[in-house]
């Protein structure tokens, strides 16, 4: 745990493992991905039943870089359904088998529903920044989000080591029942003078934690920034980015989080703004890179997922995380990664099943490597860190000196900001989260400007 003095996460939005990864190598008892040969049935309301395979494109055509649309179901009980099947009787074996029929029982959205969308999976030719990056270092085909559930509680994971026992992002509850003092790995990071900061393009969601307020004008910061940070070799000991949620038009921004039905092409742009200004910066050879989603958004995976230890109450929705949610995309890049990497998590003994990565296992990371304490909950505690990935002896593994993201058609940004919002860009809107966000955004604004004047 001593090969890396810096911490970089980039937590995109809503896909699968199977989405993003499915054929990155040929599937084998070393890659977990899909042969071709996998389906959802589809129970149709007169009473046939079809089948609906995976499938997948040659080329780009505009439509693929939008899939799913329109965007799946992320409630607890929509997943709840897409992994045991349309009973979604949590009490049976999981199965895989209920994404289409969540899908296609979704309430009347703008355009028609077809069951194959949420079938469909990228390949590696689509998504080449994140297929490179993969094959170059390592991807994990055992990283799944921390729980059934939609953005919030699993980034609240990512953050806290549990969700506070909400299981959506509902304006009826979670997370908007102030004060939310759920205690975060930021403030130990601090309390252990360790540095942290929090990159953001419009709102951080990250923002919503009470913990944090006090550290906005401090700690919370623009992506620009983070560029800049890079190249001058000052990124803190941990740093969070969040991606654009919404469409900018006074910039002719899009969304580039990677949420359905948001273009992936300008997620993959970010990946490689990222990966370019970390691997051109001083600090590369001591730097640990993570790319993961929060969770898999409704789109397909046909991995079951694992039970998990619970990270403690309160229990408020009446369950108690004792399972994981769907895989997600993972990929570990460090100069201490060998490339072509297929990044699992070690057994505790010969012949016992491992304990699989989820978002605490960056807190696991963070927590072993600097020395911040004891596990900030149970679920923390049984998560396995990212040691086992950092195989190399030396910084042997320097990696593309740079990666070009391919080109899409531009999307049209007023269509985009007509578009139904989602239920993470809803609860981001609310109003209580308007005084943290003015705040994060004038603090970034105003260090970015100073920054440009020469004064920082």
């Amino acid at each position: 745990m001593e090969k890396f003095d810096h911490l970089v996460v980039l937590m995109l939005e809503n896909r699968s493992f199977d989405n993003v990864f499915a054929t990155l190598y040929p599937k084998s008892a070393a890659f977990d991905g899909l042969d071709g040969t996998e389906s959802n049935p589809w129970h149709k309301p007169d009473g046939t039943v079809a089948s609906v395979p995976v499938w997948s494109d040659t080329g780009m055509p505009p439509e693929d870089a939008l899939m799913p649309d329109p965007d799946p179901g992320e409630l607890f009980h929509d997943m709840t359904m897409q992994i045991f099947g349309l009973d979604g009787d949590p009490r049976a074996p999981a199965t895989m088998s209920g994404f289409v029929d969540n899908y296609m029982r979704q309430p009347p959205a703008d355009r028609p529903y077809d069951p194959r969308q949420v079938m469909h999976h990228f390949t590696a030719e689509q998504l080449p920044v994140m297929s490179q990056l993969a094959q170059a270092f390592g991807v994990s085909d055992r990283w799944f989000a921390s729980a059934p559930c939609e953005t919030w509680p699993n980034r609240f994971f990512a953050h806290c080591g549990t969700s506070g026992g909400w299981v959506n992002n509902g304006r009826e509850g979670f997370p908007h029942r102030y004060p939310r003092l759920l205690p975060t790995i930021f403030r130990r990071l601090g309390r252990h003078r360790k540095s942290w900061k929090i990159y953001f393009h419009d709102v951080p969601q990250a923002a919503a934690l009470v913990e944090l307020w006090p550290s906005i004008p401090t700690r919370f910061r623009l992506f620009e920034d983070f560029l800049a940070d890079c190249a001058a070799g000052t990124l803190p000991s941990y740093s969070f980015i969040e991606p654009r949620y919404y469409p900018d038009l006074s910039l002719q921004s899009p969304p580039n989080d990677m949420h359905p039905p948001h273009n992936v092409v300008p997620g993959e742009q970010l990946v490689a703004d990222t990966y370019n200004s970390l691997r051109q910066g001083p600090r590369w050879e001591r730097t640990l890179f993570v790319i993961t989603f929060d969770e898999h958004g409704g789109c397909y995976d046909h991995v079951p997922p694992p039970r998990a230890v619970p990270p403690g109450p309160p229990y408020s929705a009446g369950f108690s995380f004792d399972r994981y949610g769907v895989r997600v995309p993972t990929v570990v890049i460090s100069p201490y990664v060998p490339a072509g990497s297929i990044i699992r998590p070690p057994a505790p003994r010969p012949g016992e099943p491992a304990t699989p990565f989820d978002h605490t296992s960056l807190i696991a990371t963070l927590q072993r490597r600097f020395g911040l304490g004891p596990p900030m909950t149970p679920r923390v505690a049984s998560a396995p860190d990212l040691a086992a990935a950092l195989s190399l002896e030396r910084p042997d593994n320097p990696g593309p000196q740079q990666i070009e993201a391919s080109r899409a058609e531009r999307d049209d940004q007023r269509k985009l900001a007509r578009q139904r919002f989602n239920h993470h860009q809803e609860t981001l809107r609310h109003p209580a989260m308007r005084l943290p966000t003015l705040l994060a955004q004038g603090a970034g604004h105003a260090h970015l400007a100073a920054r440009r004047a020469g004064r920082r």
